[in-house]
């Protein structure tokens, strides 16, 4: 689409949730459609990109062409939730949301990288900025990035950082709790009224957890009919949460709708997992995820769910238990901690094994564990850690083992 000057031309993937409210500053009756498409221009017409982005909210990834400064800018959200991948391949630029598109290039040979490969190995994912093809990338979120000229090193500019904005707002701390619930509250029904803009039929993926038990009961009290719900169920109680969702659908009045999975239904999607993801991706979420999406897909075309909630507000428990072991672990000596790391990385995990199974018999019940040698040298890591935030890199790549395991 092109801009009302005709001087940017734009190839947009996303949605902008205030757009509404943008165009009403942008005022003007020169309007030719309804479309967030339309006000981006109109903003970065009136702005320029830099100012214009930082108004954005939503869940983007753009290409814009500046007609008059013949340069090309690459931009991702604040969260990173759009993809954007870019490169090169043989002489040419490259930019697409998705690889397949990339691949299609003639000159395209499909490298793999062997460092994302290794660090696939290690996350289950290939992390940003990384990509599983040689001379491509993702752009980071938060991040614009400018080609001058064909031939130039791209420019990278930071419009929005998570860790900026903490370290900036100090101020946060004086807030009396109940303000803080309150302006949580807003927040939170601004942010779910802004994600129900849609022409098309909306729904609710609801697994019965708080966070999607939130945005449901808030996407319910503002909207004038029942909300449409989906939820993904399992015959094996230890997986299944369709029960509780069950439960809070009823609580809030949605229309409610419910799919049990078999090993069958598993079974089928695998050999299409390929296709669906432009890279290596090993949460094992994603088999339910598509599956809960191709049941909404029967009934609405746009779905909100809880996704983030846990990383947004320190829901999983090492968010709450690492500053804690940190406190611990601090109070002894680095001399101490590397000596005892090494006495750990030392003995073979088999070796300890099998003197815990000797000592099981004299050990308390309650404090019998499995796997004590791998979870030895998971011990030896922590140990070693320098700070609070190594420790919790550390925490995260070692795996989700429960604290009471060490």
């Amino acid at each position: 689409m092109y801009s009302a000057s005709g001087r940017y031309v734009v190839v947009f993937n996303g949605e902008i949730y205030n757009f509404q409210e943008i165009r009403a500053e942008l005022g003007g009756s020169h309007w030719e459609g309804h479309s967030d498409t339309e006000v981006m221009l109109g903003a970065i017409d009136r702005w320029g990109l830099d100012s214009s982005v930082r108004r954005f909210v939503g869940m983007f990834a753009f290409a814009l062409w500046d007609r008059k400064d013949a340069n090309l800018s690459l931009v991702r959200d604040r969260l990173g939730i759009k993809p954007l991948y870019y490169g090169r391949v043989g002489n040419d630029f490259v930019f697409a949301s998705e690889l397949k598109a990339v691949r299609q290039h003639p000159e395209f040979d499909g490298r793999i990288d062997r460092a994302a490969l290794a660090l696939y190995m290690r996350h289950n994912y290939v992390p940003t900025p990384h990509c599983i093809y040689e001379g491509l990338r993702k752009l980071e979120p938060g991040h614009i990035l400018t080609m001058h000229s064909a031939g130039a090193t791209p420019k990278m500019e930071v419009y929005w950082s998570a860790k900026d904005i903490v370290e900036s707002s100090d101020s946060i701390c004086q807030i009396k709790e109940n303000d803080a619930i309150e302006q949580l509250d807003k927040l939170l029904q601004s942010s779910v009224r802004g994600h129900m803009v849609s022409d098309a039929p909306l729904g609710m993926f609801l697994s019965g957890g708080i966070d999607s038990s939130i945005v449901l009961a808030m996407m319910q009290a503002q909207s004038d009919r029942p909300v449409k719900t989906f939820t993904i169920g399992f015959h094996e109680d230890g997986y299944n949460e369709a029960t509780r969702a069950k439960e809070v659908a009823r609580y809030l009045k949605t229309e409610h709708t419910e799919l049990y999975l078999t090993p069958g239904h598993a079974l089928e999607i695998i050999p299409s997992l390929p296709l669906m993801y432009d890279e290596p991706f090993s949460d094992s979420s994603q088999i339910p995820q598509y599956l809960v999406s191709k049941l909404a897909r029967t009934a609405v075309t746009v779905s909100l769910s809880g996704d983030g909630g846990d990383e947004l507000f320190g829901g999983y428990n090492r968010y709450l238990f690492i500053p804690h072991i940190w406190k611990c672990i601090r109070r002894l000596p680095t001399s101490v901690r590397a000596a005892v790391a090494a006495s750990l990385r030392a003995i073979p995990p088999g070796k300890i094994d099998s003197m815990s199974r000797l000592l099981q018999p004299i050990v308390p019940k309650m404090l019998r564990l499995g796997a004590t040698g791998d979870r030895a040298q998971k011990l030896a890591d922590i140990l070693t850690a320098e700070s609070a935030e190594a420790l919790f890199c550390r925490f995260f790549l070692i795996g989700r083992t429960r604290l009471r395991s060490f």
